[in-house]
């Protein structure tokens, strides 16, 4: 790396700039690693001044020292020369003055004294401070034996410790034999001398273990004490001649020993007290009397220190702490009880041990310098001061003609080089001294680079860069710096040298980087050093963590993303802290803090969580940071502070102070109460988040107990604590009974009934009920009863008569408001009259308008209910001699002259009564009146099946409906193809006018091909539902007829068909036994093998162990088949039941509108949009009307208001089911 020259002018310039800039400086230790440089002593270390050792201990007195010869140590005690090395009782330590002392060695007493060191080499001599040595026993409390105090009560006693004298700090403690501690008050405690004081004593101090125990920490032992008794007498009263069992009247002693306070330390009226500087000052007063004075304090001359001063103790000692001489004065305590006032006056007066104001200083001058050593010192008394050079007196040194000492300053002129020593300043009082040793050390040395040449500095851009020029010369060089090959020294805004030669480079840029040359000057020489500093990107956070403000048990989420140089890869390191501490990645809390690479969470946060969270992105050189807020939100903490104030005798005001708002501003405060029962609270009222008072109106004689809860937009906070209770007076009642009514319970009473008044109401003890009746429209007084019940009997009243009622409340207190008048009824009877002019209106087959006059209100003796029409059947006009029995009831409510009859069976005969009710009852029914219905349309056939198949036929039977109503006039026949294509055939019609018919042969089929039947019944009223069946032809050159096996057992699982022709077709169906109740269970067309393939295999065939491997594969292909046959029936298809449902009574079917494919098997599938539909010919039966227009529901079949039935007629109108322009008709599998 190339030198950098340096232009002569700006040496010149460097050189001119030396005097200003040179001065003394330290020789650091670099400096002797390089060369030898020679340096007085300096001592570096050794023991403190006062030092107290114990025979059990090993001591150790130190003195090390450095310089440059190495120094040599010597020794004085006591003012007299001592060589350690020359003493066998002690050790010696190599290159040092430091040497031990064993207690081994003999009795440690003979080496008490004052040791100095003094460490010396060519250039001077350094002293040490003198080192007391001071030798102790362990402390121990002298041999007694145990003492008895014996005392009055109430007079005063001092149980004494005097513990044995040993090094501070000491510390005493009064305990029993149990090491339990005595309890102290201001009656009785510990004084600072140990002892413990009793301003006044009572029965409870006596006992038998008073301990004083004595605590010196440096030694670490403990010193016991003897206990002392102390037995405290009752006090007997003057001229008291009663037995000292007798009992003694304590107040009457106590009385007589009442007594001003009298202090027990200090004694007299003042007291002097010396205090150092920088200590701690106590002040003690301890004061008897009864009853137990009180001790305060004051400064006489001036203010109590602030903030040092404390009171401790039970006020018995003030403690002043760190002393100045500000603290002079005087002060003064004060005793005082109910009797009198004692004071005691302290005199302070501060002294201090010397103490250093201006301490010389150790430096290195060169040559021909001036040199100034100042020695300032402090302290009370004034200290002497006394200046030493090498170890040695300055009147007993030979004079220098270029040293001048005057008033605690030593002047040394035009310093040589042999004027290097070691100046001593040593100051004393009556409390110690103080000493300090000042290096002259005169050195001509040219600049020393004590920083290593082709230093490599990195810097991040926009920091600050240091790049370091360590330098020793004597006289100290001037340091300045070159960049590259600039011949000026850098300089402006952005650069700055420090004292120590380090360059500052501030805000770092890209061009910044490159080579630097330190360069250092004085009059001796020069000397240069060379840097390199590399400027790196700084480290940049580009996604900060934003602010949070989050519920509480949610999850908190912070993304912190930086960017950084490429050189950082392997240092870079992203950390987080919350609130200043960092978080630790296995810092978990149970897997609640998740940090993932630049994103931390916290899961369930609480208000723990709450805090700045700060994201700190560091490499080895920069760092930065990026804070985020976490705020908590959560419902708010319980109001407090619950105030309750009477305002008068139903209003009170509640104050309260809010809760913790958790971060949420409340909005609402909700008040609720408790009354009667404490554990339910009711909401009394809600007011404004910002309300902290609301007054309550309230109801007498009610104890309340309130409770807020805080509301903010989290939801409602848990309630505060309960307020006190209060009780409002008791008042008249403020209302009367609800729901006042009169109604009988027999025909000749009247029970009168309301709500009983809850108990918030009541007012008042006594609540009771004051009830009052009259009949209307009799002039009568009023009746009147007080009761206790909510209810009252009115007894031998007439039928049905209407009453004038009311109830009042009253309690103790008197009568509540006047109540309302209503009006009630006396006991009901059942109706005594039957309604007439009942008529019929058939309406269609199967409904009927029943018509009737209304019962005059008298003869319904009650409130009327409504009506009731009983309907029967008498017989079918089909079954001539079939009757029935059953009756039905339709219930008609309220007042009405009519009612709609419906679901009744076509073409019947039936009877019908009408009558009238109350509560009581049913009245009398109506002569009955006999009616027939029409013919209706009739019910699907009772089954189609097919009986036969044929090539291009298929015979059909079916059997009649199950209810015809009606005389049957015939059939119609549909049919049509529905093989699986994209075409459906044409519909086909047969019209069988028979109606006795079962049978059919539908001839002219396509061979091999599927179809569709359709089949209803007509009478005179029109066609009924439809029935389907679906069925395919054999195919060509079938013979077409059937042959049926034997019965198969229902056990079985297979059945061997035996005499089939080889190479032929066959049709295979299986089939329940009784023809006309079943459907095909299972069809399917197989083809047997021809008579080659059977010639083949002739050999074989024959064969035992082929026939039965071939049956074994025949049955395990039946067991399969069957499965797959069953499955298929479970899931509705070609089910029996679907059959024996079509059958059922079309009675417990409703009848709704439905389309003609609706009639078919459930499992029909739709076919293709071109299909036709068979609805074209249904026609209407019945009446077109709505039966929304037919009256009121009853209790045995229900109706709605205008009497239409619901649930067993809908009004449907049925379709023909050969519609050809309508939908697509449904499919469903062969049916036989």
């Amino acid at each position: 790396m190339p030198k950098m020259a340096l232009s002569m002018g700006t040496l010149l310039l460097y050189l001119l700039c030396w005097a200003k800039w040179s001065s003394s400086m330290e020789i650091p230790e670099e400096a002797f690693v390089q060369e030898r440089i020679q340096q007085p002593p300096t001592i570096t270390n050794h023991s403190p001044k006062r030092h107290v050792v114990y025979p059990t201990d090993d001591f150790v007195i130190k003195c090390e020292a450095r310089g440059n010869p190495a120094p040599q140590f010597t020794w004085t005690k006591d003012g007299k020369e001592y060589d350690p090395s020359r003493d066998h009782r002690v050790t010696t330590v190599s290159n040092s003055g430091t040497f031990i002392i064993k207690n081994s060695n003999g009795n440690l007493k003979a080496f008490q004294g004052r040791y100095r060191c003094y460490a010396s080499n060519d250039l001077g001599v350094a002293i040490s401070e003198e080192i007391v040595f001071i030798t102790a026993t362990i402390p121990r409390f002298p041999k007694e034996s145990a003492k008895r105090i014996e005392v009055e009560e109430g007079d005063p006693v001092v149980l004494p410790c005097n513990p044995p004298s040993g090094p501070p700090p000491l510390n005493i403690y009064w305990m029993t034999r149990k090491i339990q501690r005595i309890q102290q008050s201001s009656r009785a405690s510990q004084g600072l001398n140990g002892d413990l004081y009793f301003s006044n004593v009572q029965s409870s101090d006596s006992r038998n273990d008073y301990l004083c125990f004595a605590h010196f920490s440096r030694t670490r032992t403990i010193a016991q004490k003897e206990p002392i008794s102390l037995v405290v007498k009752p006090f007997v009263l003057p001229n008291d001649t009663e037995s000292p069992g007798s009992d003694i009247d304590l107040s009457a002693a106590n009385s007589i020993k009442d007594r001003p306070p009298r202090f027990l330390t200090p004694f007299g009226s003042s007291s002097e007290i010396i205090a150092l500087r920088g200590e701690t000052l106590e002040l003690e007063c301890i004061a008897e009397g009864l009853p137990t004075p009180q001790i305060s304090w004051t400064k006489i001359d001036g203010d109590m220190p602030k903030r040092k001063a404390t009171e401790e103790n039970f006020n018995k000692t003030l403690k002043i702490i760190n002393v100045t001489e500000l603290d002079d004065g005087k002060y003064e305590c004060k005793a005082e009880n109910v009797f009198d006032t004692v004071k005691h006056a302290f005199s302070v007066r501060v002294e201090a041990a010397p103490y250093w104001i201006k301490k010389p200083r150790s430096k290195v001058y060169f040559l021909e310098e001036n040199a100034e050593l100042e020695c300032e010192v402090g302290g009370q008394p004034q200290p002497q001061v006394q200046w030493k050079v090498n170890g040695k007196p300055l009147n007993e040194t030979k004079p220098t003609i270029n040293r001048k000492v005057s008033q605690g300053v030593i002047t040394l002129k035009n310093l040589q080089l042999n004027d290097s020593a070691v100046y001593q300043c040593e100051a004393s009082n009556k409390h110690g001294s103080i000493l300090a040793n000042a290096i002259v050390n005169v050195l001509n040395l040219a600049p020393m680079m004590l920083t290593p040449d082709d230093q490599k500095y990195i810097a991040v851009e926009g920091k600050i860069a240091h790049l370091h020029c360590k330098v020793f010369g004597s006289p100290s060089p001037t340091v300045f710096w070159l960049k590259e090959d600039m011949e000026t020294a850098l300089e402006g805004q952005n650069y700055f040298v420090h004292k120590n030669g380090t360059l500052e480079i501030k805000d770092v840029q890209r061009e910044d980087g490159g080579f630097y040359t330190c360069w250092a000057t004085n009059i001796l020489g020069n000397g240069t050093t060379t840097s390199m500093l590399e400027v790196r990107v700084a480290t940049e956070i580009v996604v900060p963590p934003e602010d949070l403000m989050i519920r509480k048990s949610a999850v908190a989420q912070f993304k912190c993303h930086a960017e950084y140089d490429s050189a950082f890869e392997n240092d870079f390191e992203l950390s987080w802290k919350k609130d200043g501490d960092k978080i630790y990645s296995d810092q978990t809390e149970n897997d609640r803090i998740v940090m993932d690479g630049d994103i931390i969470q916290i899961i369930n946060v609480s208000e723990d969580d709450e805090g700045v969270y700060t994201c700190t992105a560091r490499t080895s050189l920069d760092v930065v940071t990026a804070d985020a807020k976490l705020v908590v939100i959560d419902v708010p903490g319980p109001p407090k502070d619950l105030e309750l104030s009477v305002l008068n005798n139903q209003n009170i005001r509640l104050d309260w102070q809010p809760g913790d708002d958790h971060n949420s501003p409340i909005t609402d405060f909700i008040v609720e109460e408790t009354t009667f029962e404490p554990e339910r609270w009711h909401e009394k009222t809600k007011v404004d988040g910002n309300t902290t008072s609301v007054i309550l109106q309230l109801s007498p004689y009610v104890t309340y107990q309130f409770r807020i809860s805080a509301v903010n937009e989290v939801g409602k906070g848990h309630p505060s604590v309960p307020s006190k209770k209060l009780t409002t007076i008791s008042a008249v009642p403020e209302k009367n009974p609800k729901n006042v009514r009169g109604e009988g319970t027999n025909i000749d009473n009247m029970k009168i009934s309301w709500e009983p008044l809850k108990p918030i109401d009541w007012n008042g003890p006594g609540l009771k009920y004051k009830v009052s009746w009259r009949r209307q429209g009799a002039n009568a007084t009023w009746n009147e009863q007080i009761v206790t019940k909510h209810h009252y009997f009115v007894t031998n009243t007439s039928t049905f008569v209407p009453y004038d009622i009311k109830v009042q409340a009253l309690n103790d207190i008197g009568p509540g408001p006047e109540p309302k008048i209503v009006t009630g009824y006396s006991g009901e009877d059942i109706p005594e009259a039957a309604p007439l002019n009942v008529a019929v209106e058939i309406m269609n087959s199967t409904l009927i308008k029943v018509t009737w006059s209304e019962v005059p209100k008298e003869k319904i003796r009650g409130h009327l209910q409504g009506y009731k029409i009983v309907y029967w059947k008498t017989r079918s006009l089909l079954e001539r001699r079939k009757r029935y029995v059953e009756k039905h009831v339709l219930t008609f409510n309220g007042q009405r002259s009519h009612g709609m009859v419906p679901g009744l069976e076509p073409y019947s005969e039936y009877g019908l009564t009408v009558m009238v009710f109350n509560r009581k009852g049913d009245g009398p029914q109506s002569g009955p009146i006999h009616f027939k219905t029409p013919e209706g349309v009739p019910e699907q056939p009772a089954f189609l099946q097919i009986a036969n198949f044929a090539k291009n036929s298929v015979t059909l039977i079916w059997g009649p409906p199950a209810k015809p109503n009606g005389f049957l006039t015939g059939y119609l026949l549909k049919y049509q193809l529905i093989n699986d294509t994209e075409e459906i055939g044409a519909l086909n019609s047969i019209n069988i006018t028979d109606p006795d018919a079962t049978k059919i042969v539908v001839s002219d089929l396509d061979t091999s091909s599927k179809y569709k039947f359709y089949l209803n019944a007509y009478t005179r009223a029109g066609s009924g539902k439809l029935i389907t069946e679906e069925g395919t032809t054999v195919v060509e050159g079938g013979k077409g007829k059937w042959k049926i096996s034997d019965a198969v057992n229902v056990s079985q699982n297979f059945h061997i068909l035996e005499g089939l022709e080889p190479g032929s077709e066959y049709t295979i169906r299986l089939m329940a036994k009784n023809w006309f109740d079943n459907s095909s269970i299972f069809e399917d067309v197989i083809e047997t093998r021809g008579k080659a393939y059977a010639g083949i295999h002739a050999g074989i065939s024959t064969q035992g162990w082929f026939i039965g491997l071939m049956c074994a594969v025949a049955l395990l292909t039946l067991i399969l088949l069957i499965a797959c046959f069953i499955k298929r029936n479970k899931g509705g298809k070609y089910s029996v039941k679907d059959k024996e449902d079509a059958r059922a009574d079309p009675e417990a079917q409703p009848m709704k509108e439905e389309t003609f494919g609706e009639y078919g098997d459930n499992e029909d599938k739709p076919l293709k949009e071109s299909q036709q539909t068979l609805n074209e010919a249904m026609k209407p039966t019945g009446s077109d009307d709505s039966l929304a227009e037919y009256g009121d529901g009853g209790s045995e079949g229900q109706f709605n208001e205008d009497g239409s039935f619901i649930g067993q007629y809908s009004g449907s109108k049925e379709k023909d089911a050969a519609d050809e322009n309508g939908s697509s008709i449904a499919t469903s599998p062969i049916k036989a």
